[in-house]
């Protein structure tokens, strides 16, 4: 009986000592109080009461553990691919601010070629610098904000846009070039171009603002395409465009290389000097054709079949390509033309190499 009564005794001024613990003073609610029971960071253990060193069986009282919790950070992890992509910004950014510095402070490159020209570098900036910016948002800033998700994919699909059709520009410009050589300079005229430019920008930065109008699968994960938080549907209406654009590209090329032929075919005098021309003409075209088709195609075919169910390593296989065309532009429209060359070497050490040509120009050497 006496057993007992100390076992209650002993429960009850437990349970009163918690109590007031847990009432004490108003202000112990506060789940930050050291000696909350309630708080996750307090343990409880069973202790045995040292008083009791008698046979009886032994009673055990709740005392807090007042150690403190261990906590685990889990610091997100860099993706490799993520930083080959920045990394790829980064070369893609320096290069195009060459281009557009050296067309900026020349005073002479103002033809409608090299208008096209730096309407292209500005478009491959903007997405050198979009591929930096979704690295910071990814990894610097809390990319679960839906502005700043819809601002990073604006910024990359406008400006990817802005650079496929600133090619196909070039591409057509280069066509009416042999297509109407003898009218050309007096039809193609500066304020034409830059109208063209203007339509080109106005589409591409309407693309861009759709996703952040509604067009986007933040609503609805299964919606997304392998490029969140652009939709299925929307993906595979961009890639059908580029294929599209692509074939065009195709189409014309075919005809320059076949008017090329036929003007190296008219001149006689001059057939040798002609043909070895056209030829050389021919092999560039068919290399900028190829790694057009190269870089983007993947992406493109890939986007079409593909979705955000697929394992993500496709996604960056096909997407780094495609971001190392705008690489490979400022080399084929602008570092290898002789205008360009000359400028660039006068900005680095004042002097032009004696052996720069600086003959003029035809689009099939282009």
């Amino acid at each position: 009986m006496i057993l007992v009564v100390r076992t209650l005794s002993a429960m009850i001024l437990s349970l009163a000592a918690a109590a007031a613990m847990s009432s004490g003073g108003g202000s112990s609610l506060n789940s930050s109080s050291p000696l909350d029971p309630f708080d996750s960071s307090t343990s409880w253990s069973l202790v045995e009461d040292p008083a009791n060193s008698s046979s009886e069986p032994v009673v055990q009282t709740v005392t807090p553990d007042l150690r403190p919790a261990t906590t685990a950070v889990a610091l997100q992890e860099v993706s490799p691919w993520d930083i080959a992509l920045c990394v790829t910004g980064t070369l893609i950014s320096c290069e195009n601010a060459l281009v557009i510095a050296v067309l900026f402070y020349t005073p002479t490159l103002r033809a409608p070629m090299f208008i096209l020209i730096g309407s292209l570098a500005v478009a491959d900036l903007l997405a050198g610098l979009g591929l930096i910016l979704n690295f910071v948002f990814t990894y610097l800033i809390d990319s679960s904000v839906e502005f700043v998700t819809l601002l990073s994919v604006g910024l990359l699909i406008s400006a990817f846009s802005a650079s496929v059709f600133n090619i196909l520009a070039i591409t057509v410009d280069r066509y009416l070039s042999l297509y109407n050589a003898l009218t050309y300079h007096t039809e193609r005229t500066v304020t034409f171009t830059y109208v063209m430019v203007v339509f080109i920008w106005v589409s591409c930065l309407t693309l861009g603002l759709l996703p952040a109008l509604g067009w986007n699968c933040l609503r609805d994960e299964s919606t997304c395409s392998i490029c969140r938080p652009v939709t299925k549907n929307n993906a595979v209406a961009l890639a059908v465009t580029f294929l599209l654009v692509f074939a065009l590209m195709m189409q014309l090329y075919l005809q320059i290389c076949k008017i090329a032929f036929r003007h190296a075919q008219q001149i006689a005098v001059q057939h040798q000097f002609v043909a070895i021309s056209t030829t050389k003409g021919v092999s560039t075209l068919s290399a900028i054709l190829c790694a057009f088709g190269a870089c983007w195609l993947p992406f493109a075919m890939y986007s079409i079949v593909a979705d955000s169910s697929y394992p993500v390593i496709y996604t960056y296989a096909t997407v780094l390509p495609a971001t190392c065309c705008s690489v490979i532009n400022p080399i084929i429209y602008a570092f290898r033309n002789p205008d360009i060359q000359k400028s660039l070497w006068m900005a680095c050490c004042g002097c032009v190499p004696s052996n720069l040509s600086l003959r003029p120009r035809t689009s099939s050497d282009v």
